[in-house]
């Protein structure tokens, strides 16, 4: 019994985290606001045999960029082994992941969505696609490392997310928009938790007006405007995020920050790429990611 699922990474331009403290329910939990999945992401290959006398369950193995932790894997694993008599099977599990972890790409959802993609293939559990999305929406709720990437990169797109929730409860409104590069430049990984504990009042007032605002205009170059002006209000900017933006805005190319990482992303019309990538390899301390809009979001991929 194996599977293969693929998950996009999701970068966040702004935001509004609905934690309500009494909320029990992690499907009711999580964030309103607006971003964009992309080509890059996290493809998880689930193999299953029968246990040889192992204490564990499963393995799991990390190709590509490395996460700190895998609880997130174990939390979703051991959410589908409650779903049947699996005790005498054994799992190894293969993330590779293709994005730098913790630079506010989403990794974190990637590994959950495609982990509960796979693992509903290789099981035949043939659960309902919104509820293996819940699956992995209460992982990161769970694990505290992210509220609303599993929503947007279950659907892919550009997205604005109006109605906070795991996927079947939570509502994205997918904005049409092809033809764009994306291109990014990391510095330094965020801790997510860390970001939205300290900062969560000044992230709602702000998060909440600007959902609002895009869903007038459904503009990217109007999202990239309301995500620098985000950054700079809950205070995530760095001096050499400042720098990258200052000159980039010198040449009228518009940019964004990707919530939470030291990695500022600008979505410009394909005939702009070599521009911004010739003004971003100036700062050498950054790796540089080019790529395009994910539209189909996460997925199997093989049997």
């Amino acid at each position: 019994m194996e599977a293969v699922a693929f998950c996009p990474a999701h970068i966040t331009g702004f935001f509004k985290a609905h934690v309500n403290q009494d909320e029990r329910i992690l499907e009711n939990l999580g964030s309103t606001g607006a971003g964009f999945s992309i080509k890059q992401g996290v493809t998880t290959s689930v193999k299953i045999n029968i246990k040889n006398n192992d204490k564990e369950n499963f393995q799991i193995i990390t190709k590509g960029y490395k996460p700190d932790k895998t609880n997130i894997s174990e939390y979703v694993i051991k959410e589908f082994l409650k779903l049947g008599e699996f005790s005498n099977l054994f799992f190894n599990i293969e993330h590779e992941i293709t994005i730098p972890v913790g630079y506010g790409l989403g990794s974190s959802s990637a590994v959950a969505l495609s982990l509960a993609f796979a693992l509903d293939k290789a099981l035949k559990t043939n659960l309902d696609k919104k509820i293996i999305g819940q699956i992995a929406h209460n992982a990161e709720v769970n694990c505290k490392t992210g509220l609303g990437d599993v929503l947007a990169s279950y659907y892919g797109g550009f997205e604005i997310r109006d109605k906070p929730g795991a996927p079947g409860i939570g509502h994205v409104e997918k904005i049409n928009l092809e033809k764009i590069s994306i291109i990014m430049i990391c510095f330094s990984p965020i801790s997510t938790n860390k970001f939205i504990k300290e900062r969560l009042p000044q992230i709602n007032g702000l998060g909440g007006k600007m959902v609002n605002q895009l869903l007038k205009s459904k503009d990217y170059e109007h999202f990239q405007d309301m995500s620098l002006e985000f950054a700079k209000y809950v205070d995530v900017m760095t001096p050499r995020m400042q720098k990258v933006v200052d000159e980039l805005s010198q040449n009228n190319i518009k940019c964004g920050i990707a919530l939470f990482g030291e990695t500022i992303f600008s979505m410009v019309p394909k005939e702009k790429e070599d521009t911004v990538v010739r003004i971003l390899k100036k700062f050498s301390d950054g790796e540089i990611i080019k790529s395009e809009l994910d539209q189909i979001g996460a997925r199997i991929l093989s049997n």
